[in-house]
């Protein structure tokens, strides 16, 4: 007997390593600001995180964490992806949205579960002295202060 009920089948989750694999792609041509390929950042932060003790679900989001950020994959996607909502919940936490006050992204990372150990593995990369070395000397003050200044609205100073 047909309920009408909508059953949606279950999905298997993506692997980490399929995680991996998709911001690879997603993010293939891109790099940072020292014109190094940008995975090497998003490989740095998914290893932080875990060095830190982060989780399966934490780990996911370090790989996808500025997929939706940089454009590499659509909301969309995100929504529709076969990962927990927890990995997804961090990943649109410590996505920043264009004119969003510094201390509003700071709340919203703070109030996701999780999501604080992705943004410090993140902002510990980003503020790494060798990777801001190779920047001009303005770049580098101006980067320096603004990563303090997110730790500091985090609670991570210290």
């Amino acid at each position: 007997m047909h309920t009408g009920a909508v059953t949606e089948t279950p999905r298997t989750p993506l692997t980490l390593a399929q995680v991996e694999t998709t911001a690879r792609a997603a993010h293939a041509g891109q790099t940072d600001k020292a014109g190094r390929p940008y995975a090497e950042h998003l490989q740095a932060v998914a290893e932080g995180v875990r060095a830190r003790g982060g989780d399966d679900e934490q780990i996911a989001a370090a790989w996808l964490h500025d997929a939706v950020e940089d454009d590499a994959l659509s909301p969309e996607w995100l929504r529709e992806a076969a990962l927990s909502s927890r990995t997804k919940d961090i990943v649109l936490a410590v996505t920043k949205r264009s004119g969003e006050p510094p201390e509003a992204y700071a709340a919203r990372i703070l109030a996701t579960p999780g999501a604080l150990l992705v943004k410090e593995s993140d902002l510990a990369h980003n503020a790494d002295p060798a990777r801001l070395a190779v920047l001009d000397e303005a770049t580098r003050k101006r980067l320096t202060e603004k990563y303090a200044r997110m730790r500091a609205l985090l609670g991570l100073v210290g």
